[in-house]
């Protein structure tokens, strides 16, 4: 069997080249092989390739910037995953898809569950929504997993962020209101090998079945105590060198930190379908934070 990955090189690609290769053979393309700007690249590529699973790890995933590059935001996170959707029906594949909080518009008090009606606030929400959306149109196999706050120690991200300015600042201001699930890629890898071995990779899906499944580590926190648990982990590991102390972490409103994009305040993800359907559940995300750090210190004293 051939599984086709793209977005080889990103946080959850590269773990996925771990998860998936006990399934079958692995095609694996990152950004050279395969720009999903470019649509009939992208029909080519599966034409050529022929695959029974298609799992697409890549998105435009730069928040604030999609919103003077809306066009370009919907080519990659609607139009693509669309022609992804229709080729793999076609073939008769399974379609393995990412999606995000940011569907969601964050007012809700509690934990978003599958079901709940969807309202993005920004045109990266409303681009990967309609990414859903297009897939959910076609008739053929799907999964989609909607993650947030995701981590790892490959690509960039909010640990990385948070560890450079730890080094160069003595004080910091993060915001406090806004709650959500740190994600290690690893573990959206790991659950995404689970579920295809359990399904046997999509064999057990009905022709047009289409899944929508939260995937989202346990004990959310904010944006602030994220970071703080950032600094005292890294700070207390030898091989960082931070000015900053998690004291000094300062919580702010999300009105005194301006952004292009409105993040959701709420974006906790109910993992309560996934844990049922596969007998899985969510781990802490801090032991994952902890290792990242781990092989960072490591790769820093060039080991």
């Amino acid at each position: 069997m051939t599984i086709l990955l793209l977005g080889k090189d990103g946080q959850v690609g590269w773990q996925l080249q771990r998860s998936l290769a006990p399934h079958g053979q692995v095609v694996a393309c990152g950004r050279n092989e395969c720009d999903l700007s470019d649509l009939d690249q992208v029909r080519s590529l599966v034409r050529e390739t022929k695959p029974s699973v298609i799992v697409n790890a890549t998105a435009y995933t730069a928040v604030d910037k999609a919103e003077s590059e809306a066009e370009l935001a919907h080519r990659i996170n609607a139009e693509a995953p669309s022609v992804l959707a229709e080729e793999a029906a076609a073939l008769g594949a399974l379609l393995v898809h990412y999606s995000t909080d940011y569907v969601y518009d964050g007012t809700k008090a509690t934990p978003y569950v599958e079901t709940d009606p969807t309202n993005p606030q920004s045109v990266y929400g409303l681009s990967k929504l309609a990414g859903e959306e297009a897939i959910r149109a076609v008739a053929g196999k799907s999964l989609i997993f909607r993650t947030s706050w995701v981590f790892g120690a490959r690509g960039s991200n909010f640990v990385k962020t948070i560890l450079r300015l730890a080094r160069e600042k003595e004080s910091l201001n993060v915001v406090a209101d806004q709650f959500g699930s740190p994600t290690p890629a690893a573990l959206i890898a790991t659950v995404t090998g689970v579920v295809l071995a359990m399904l046997r990779c999509g064999q057990r899906l009905e022709k047009g079945e289409n899944r929508l499944y939260h995937l989202a580590a346990a004990h959310p926190v904010s944006w602030c105590e994220f970071a703080r648990t950032i600094v005292g982990l890294a700070g207390a590991m030898p091989g960082f060198d931070l000015r900053l102390k998690p004291e000094e972490v300062r919580a702010i409103a999300t009105a005194e930190y301006r952004t292009p994009a409105r993040r959701p305040a709420n974006s906790r993800l109910d993992c309560s379908r996934l844990e049922a359907d596969f007998g899985l559940q969510m781990p802490d995300w801090q032991p994952y934070l902890e290792r990242m750090l781990q092989l960072l210190a490591l790769k820093q004293n060039g080991y």
